[in-house]
């Protein structure tokens, strides 16, 4: 009885012990990547059992998330470092994680964690193309001057964009094509277009199966994702920032890319996409990139003619079955009887298979 009375008062107070968990907030901004390693943070941070995560989504640009994480309206969000030094800290270079943390200690913040994976500029080009000139590298586009390029306006005309580019890779490429992403990676798969710019994990190099080459002179800087978070938050929490920690290196660019695309293009939850890949690893995702089919490979799968046949037959049954029904009506809404056998020859105004040509009508 005594046992039994212990444990209903333990289930009543479960909810009030609950209430008084500490919360732990995670910041997102307005993007796909963003919200799916958002979901990440607040699983794992949920899994560690010390504090109750909550995602605070798509909260603004990045300026927003500064001053949110400094003001401690959220404690922590997924950053890249290119981001960190450029926009957040005014800085002419990346640097390491030790000078960045130097930088950014006088906010009273910190980044750490690095997840593994990069999302900068690059550049892409058709997986079968590349294949075909057996490109890899962006150092190899040197040999293959006449391919047509078609580059973002702000890529293009960024300083450190395009010019800087073919300076650094010293290529002979004629002038490039300015041309939207989304219109661009159209050309690219209808074959007028051979390379573009891209950003390294979106969503639509799985769909259209594009090689993403090699920056192989490290032309473009680093944005590496990271956490950035308060600088107290692993001494107030140091079981959520050891479980935190464990996603160290976990996700590389293919798996980012894949879990976009199963946002973006299959419509998958986000929280959903995070709880897979938590619960197996990789491997979860780089399943879903290996099963993605873009949209025409989906059209124009092995079903295709057999499909198309059963159309064209019941599109054939339907028209017959029309024809059949709407002649005699035809005639009874005009007051006309239907002619009899050979009538249209014997009339000589039009042919048989063409009686709606007669004056009858």
């Amino acid at each position: 009885m005594k046992h039994c009375l212990l444990h209903l008062l333990a289930l009543l107070l479960t909810p009030a012990l609950s209430l008084a968990q500490p919360t732990v907030n995670v910041g997102s901004k307005r993007f796909t990547e963003s919200y799916i390693l958002a979901e990440a943070l607040t699983i794992t941070v949920n899994h560690a059992g010390e504090a109750r995560a909550v995602h605070r989504p798509g909260l603004g640009n990045t300026a927003i998330l500064f001053a949110a994480l400094k003001s401690g309206s959220i404690e922590l969000y997924a950053e890249y470092t290119g981001t960190i030094a450029f926009e957040l800290l005014g800085l002419t270079a990346v640097p390491d994680l030790p000078q960045l943390n130097h930088e950014l200690a006088r906010h009273g913040l910190a980044a750490g964690v690095p997840l593994g994976f990069s999302n900068s500029y690059a550049l892409a080009m058709l997986e079968s193309r590349a294949a075909e000139l057996g490109i890899t590298r962006v150092s190899d586009l040197a040999a293959h001057p006449r391919l047509t390029v078609a580059l973002s306006q702000e890529f293009l005309n960024r300083k450190d964009g395009w010019p800087a580019l073919k300076r650094a890779y010293r290529l002979s490429f004629p002038e490039a094509r300015g041309l939207d992403h989304g219109l661009a990676y159209e050309a690219l798969a209808g074959g007028r277009v051979d390379v573009m710019d891209v950003y390294s994990t979106d969503a639509k190099i799985v769909r259209y199966r594009l090689r993403v080459l090699q920056d192989d002179r490290k032309f473009f800087p680093a944005y590496d994702a990271v956490l950035l978070y308060r600088a107290d938050f692993p001494v107030v929490f140091p079981r959520s920032w050891r479980a935190l920690q464990g996603l160290q290196g976990r996700i590389s660019s293919e798996v980012m890319t894949a879990m976009n695309a199963a946002a973006e293009l299959s419509a998958v939850p986000f929280a959903t996409i995070a709880q897979d890949f938590l619960a197996a690893g990789p491997a979860v995702a780089e399943a879903m990139q290996r099963e993605r089919r873009s949209f025409l490979q989906a059209l124009f799968g092995p079903d295709f003619w057999g499909l198309t046949g059963q159309h064209l037959v019941l599109v054939l049954v339907a028209l017959a079955l029309g024809v059949r029904w709407a002649c005699p009506s035809a005639f009874g809404l005009t007051g006309h009887r239907a002619p009899a056998a050979g009538y249209w020859e014997g009339r000589g105004c039009c042919r048989p298979c063409q009686p709606w040509r007669c004056s009858l009508f």
